[in-house]
């Protein structure tokens, strides 16, 4: 197990006086599996005016895009991230708030063991992405083969996404990968998020009717139970009647049916805004064994 920290670093607003100086602080903690190495990236936020950054980090290997995260309510995020073999040069770039200024970090420098094992990286770009609530959005999601000389039979690489917020979906084009074994340069696929607005129900026809009905016949029903004492054959009228109460409302108003197709479906609500991290999956089997990798995007919907 190797551990690497990289000490605090400062940014200034440049163009917005009115920002707070912020510091990006990241540490990275690689561990050897199997022959592969796995890096755990740990990225804090704080401004001058010692309260948290918001929003969200780009994770960078040589300026190259690895993953986007959200940070936590304390400024705090954390990633896993598979490395392929050889040195490696990361920085966590912070992209800022209403309040706060822009930071990067100093980079961390670690190195990767690597196998002759055929396999795959994964990669997105832009790791921060951010749509209107009701709008879209695309990504480009990288793989990139490593020892694809190796393989007896090419390799299927299914893409997946989870982690979405409520009322929105992701769809992969193309979802599926394929590589050969003269396979050499990443293959990409374009992945479109797609977020909801609020739809309200419907009102249709026959409220009135049925409050018509409804409303004189309880108060009816109200009357002859009043009258019984005085009555007793009214005990009879007063048991159709229920009877017959009980009937309508299981028939209107009252009848989940009947509220479907006279008042519409439930109003469906829109995708909550805030920032999260979207889990970005590219999965290959062999019919044995599974090699899943996985990366982070961090969505704002707004």
């Amino acid at each position: 197990m190797g551990i690497a920290l990289a000490m605090p670093a400062l940014a200034f607003a440049a163009q917005n006086v009115s920002s707070v100086a912020t510091q990006t602080t990241l540490n990275v903690e690689t561990r050897d599996q199997a022959g592969r190495t796995t890096a755990t990236l740990a990225v804090a936020v704080a401004g001058e005016d010692r309260l948290p950054g918001a929003g969200a980090v780009t994770i960078s290997d040589h300026g190259r895009t690895l993953a986007g995260v959200a940070l936590d309510k304390q400024g705090h995020a954390t990633v896993d991230l598979a490395l392929p073999a050889g040195s490696h040069a990361l920085t966590a770039t912070y992209s800022g708030d209403a309040s706060h200024a822009a930071s990067v970090s100093p980079a961390v420098t670690t190195e990767a063991s690597g196998t002759t094992t055929p396999d795959f990286q994964i990669s997105v770009a832009p790791a921060t992405l951010s749509i209107v609530v009701g709008k879209s959005g695309t990504i480009t999601a990288s793989i990139t083969p490593e020892n694809a000389a190796a393989l007896t039979a090419p390799m299927f690489v299914t893409l997946s996404c989870s982690g979405l917020p409520d009322q929105s979906s992701c769809v992969f084009t193309p979802e599926n990968i394929e590589i050969l074994p003269t396979t050499t340069k990443p293959i990409t696929s374009s992945m479109v998020i797609n977020t909801q607005l609020a739809e309200g129900s419907i009102a249709r026809r026959g409220n009135g009717i049925a409050l018509a009905i409804l409303l004189p016949g309880a108060l009816g029903l109200g009357g002859l139970a009043w009258s019984v004492r005085r009555r007793p054959w009214l005990q009879r009228l007063s048991l159709l009647a229920l009877v017959g109460l009980v009937t309508m409302l299981g028939t209107t108003a009252c009848n989940a049916r009947y509220n479907y197709y006279n008042h519409g479906p439930p109003p469906n609500p829109a995708t909550p805004a805030g920032t999260y991290s979207v889990n970005v999956t590219a999965q290959s089997s062999n019919g044995v064994t599974a090699t899943t990798h996985s990366t982070t995007l961090a969505l704002t919907v707004q």
